[in-house]
């Protein structure tokens, strides 16, 4: 069972904070650190000192760490040229040794595309499947050979298809909440299937979906690994659990509903109802990334027990 780190640093957090938390990570056992990508905040927060670019933030982090994998939830489709996107990875895989992972997604936030300039089109869904065929074809041509793609939305003729990732192959995912598309780019195209903020029983219901989809198309559903992404809130007693909970403005009866809160006890248990859905892997949103007391104990008291 992998337990990952997921930071949201739009919400406010420098790069030196972000390291700071990468570098707990890495040494508290836990198996990658994620990030979101996004520009603009969300919510009641100042979002000072303001954003911070995903792959900027990982090339950096690629160099500064030596074992936990890297990657984000998600990244945007809209922000980024499929073709950029692919020499982007590919250099952070090379400076990290091989250790990056990578979550497309289409872009959903229409307010941080309006606020810095980027377009965000209304057809997003073929514009990804038309992304995630040129990022792993890109990657996958073999040295000396040309890449071509000719869509809808992207024309490439004669490309060099370089730099190449270190891996083999650079593992991609895919995530949401939608009943037909999603599960159909994720049976082509994922190597993870991520379920974001839902409950047991909608990710039982989305697993099954995709691995439906990837059975349509004579793919091994056990091919694809289930994970889920979860805010997670955990207090060795009442006092530091509701502590926890005010410093990220929730609730504890609302985070404990959910995500993954309440005792050490509490969160392996719930995390056992996810397994039982078919979840192997779990992005523990982190919202407070100056409580690193908190990272420790999910390490000693949660992690452990799972291992």
């Amino acid at each position: 069972m992998d337990l990952r780190i997921f930071t949201e640093p739009q919400q406010g957090a420098t790069y030196d904070t972000l390291l700071t938390v990468a570098k707990a990570t890495e040494d508290l056992g836990f198996d990658a650190f994620f990030r979101s990508d996004h520009y603009l905040k969300m919510g009641d927060v100042s979002g000072l000192p303001g954003p911070t670019d995903a792959w900027i933030t990982l090339a950096g982090l690629a160099r500064e760490t030596k074992r936990i994998r890297l990657g984000t939830l998600m990244t945007a489709g809209t922000f980024r040229l499929p073709g950029v996107l692919a020499i982007q990875v590919a250099q952070v895989d090379q400076m990290s040794g091989g250790r990056v992972e990578l979550g497309l997604g289409a872009g959903w936030f229409e307010e941080e595309h309006t606020a810095y300039g980027i377009p965000f089109p209304k057809e997003k869904i073929g514009r990804l499947e038309e992304q995630l065929e040129i990022v792993t074809g890109l990657w996958a041509t073999e040295l000396g050979k040309t890449y071509d793609f000719h869509g809808t939305y992207y024309d490439l003729t004669d490309s060099p298809a370089l730099p190449k990732p270190v891996q083999a192959k650079i593992p991609v995912l895919i995530g949401g909440t939608g009943a037909t598309r999603t599960p159909r780019l994720a049976a082509r195209f994922a190597d993870e299937f991520n379920m974001p903020f839902g409950s047991v029983e909608d990710s039982e219901r989305q697993f099954g979906r995709v691995r439906a989809a990837a059975q349509e198309i004579g793919r091994a559903a056990d091919a694809i690994t289930f994970s889920n992404a979860l805010v997670v809130c955990v207090g060795k007693d009442d006092q530091e659990l509701a502590r926890r909970a005010a410093a990220i403005g929730r609730e504890v009866d609302e985070l404990k509903a959910n995500g993954l809160a309440g005792s050490p006890a509490e969160v392996v248990d719930k995390i056992g109802r996810y397994a039982e859905a078919g979840s192997r892997r779990f992005y523990l949103q982190v919202l407070d990334l100056h409580d690193l007391d908190h990272l420790e104990l999910i390490s000693a008291q949660v992690q452990a027990q799972l291992t």
